[in-house]
């Protein structure tokens, strides 16, 4: 019996140290990755930005090292902020480890290779470990190519003398051969604009404030990144749409905007004018609620007051060149506003029925006395009518 006891107890014991073998291979996942790192080409002065996505359980850790192209068994860690401050790495960790190293104003010396590493090992901060058994890796190599170099027009402010402005640019070097050029305006490609020439110009006809803008030539080549130069066309704002009247009832909600042209984009304002003075409206206000982006404002005001809110509200553009100002009246009726018309037709048949009610009850007595005097000639004739047949008969006998 005893020998059968033992026997049952090490093979319970076995399947027990199978199980939590299988539980701990369920719920132990080794590092993995789901996005590796790109390897690109760049120009000087550029920013590059390397992305890293891990797996496993735990969650891995996450590092960025670099090596010098032609060093390649010299890798150094890099950390936020080295360089200058050039270097930034941004790390986020839930179900996935994800990573993004970023480097900005580049130069020649950035060329190399960056490696992500990942690792959920125990030990893989032990020094007395090879890193090269716990921690898996990722490699881009990164290029970096002298920017060409491109002449191109001063930054202008509008207005400008004469019916016309021309943009131009000029590659006076390049270490790979030239394709094409175009233009582009707020980060947008003008239409019809490519063409092969290395010296390229763009013409602006009577420019106005909504031609105002980032405008930048660009140029490609066989095998380096596009280049490009950009010139600022820069003016007033000028508001071009904004409401110049709401009507509302007491308890609703109104809404006034502005819009406007010019470039650099303007600093909106709202502001009340009130009792003679103006009054700076922003989110702090309570029911005033400001909503700007670039060219565009809105004022939100909630739960209209008919004493406090009905007036004139100004939207003000400003920018380093100047500043415009547009008007909106803002009117506040009644709850019963809605009523007034129901309301004046229910008094118009009120006055009409007192009218005749008055009319009826002061008629005069020489009014019913002349009714009567109507009424008499008629019985009068009637009774002549029946004497003059008496008198035919009469005759007739």
């Amino acid at each position: 019996m005893i020998p059968g006891r033992r026997r049952a107890a090490v093979m319970s014991f076995s399947v027990w140290v199978f199980g939590a073998l299988m539980l701990q291979s369920v719920s132990s996942q080794n590092a993995g990755f789901v996005k590796s790192p790109l390897s690109e080409t760049k120009l000087t002065g550029d920013t590059f930005e390397l992305y890293c996505d891990v797996v496993g359980n735990p969650t891995p850790e996450i590092q960025w090292w670099y090596s010098e192209i032609n060093r390649v068994d010299s890798f150094r860690q890099l950390w936020d902020g080295a360089r200058k401050r050039r270097v930034f790495i941004s790390t986020a960790y839930g179900a996935n480890g994800v990573s993004v190293l970023g480097v900005s104003h580049l130069t020649l010396d950035d060329a190399g290779t960056y490696e992500c590493r990942a690792s959920n090992d125990p030990r893989r901060n032990d020094l007395h470990q090879n890193p090269a058994t716990t921690w898996i890796r990722a490699q881009a190599t990164v290029m970096v190519l002298q920017k060409p170099s491109i002449a191109a027009s001063e930054h202008v402010t509008l207005p400008v003398e004469g019916d016309s402005l021309t943009l131009q640019c000029n590659l006076s070097s390049a270490h790979s051969a030239h394709q094409e050029s175009y233009w582009m305006k707020n980060e947008y490609e003008i239409p019809e604009t490519r063409s092969p020439n290395r010296n390229t110009e763009y013409r602006l006809h009577r420019p106005r404030g909504d031609d105002a803008g980032v405008y930048m030539c660009v140029y490609t080549f066989e095998i380096a990144p596009p280049a490009n130069a950009t010139i600022e066309v820069k003016s007033v704002p000028e508001i071009t749409g904004h409401k110049r009247s709401e009507n509302k009832n007491e308890g609703q909600n109104a809404l006034l905007y502005c819009k406007s042209v010019g470039y650099p984009h303007p600093v909106w304002t709202w502001r009340k004018f009130d009792n003679g003075e103006f009054k700076e409206l922003d989110n702090q206000t309570g029911r005033f609620f400001v909503n700007s982006r670039e060219n565009y404002t809105e004022l939100h005001i909630s739960d209209l007051d008919i004493s406090l809110d009905p007036g004139e509200y100004h939207c003000n553009a400003t920018n380093v060149i100047g500043s415009r100002i547009e008007k909106s009246v803002l009117r506040v009726r009644s709850h019963l506003a809605p009523l007034w018309p129901l309301l004046g037709v229910l008094a118009e048949i009120i006055i009409l029925v007192i009218i005749i009610v008055v009319y009826e009850k002061r008629k005069k007595p020489e009014d019913l006395q002349d009714d009567d005097d109507l009424a008499g000639p008629v019985k009068t004739n009637s009774t002549n009518n029946h004497k003059d047949k008496n008198l035919r008969q009469r005759n007739t006998n």
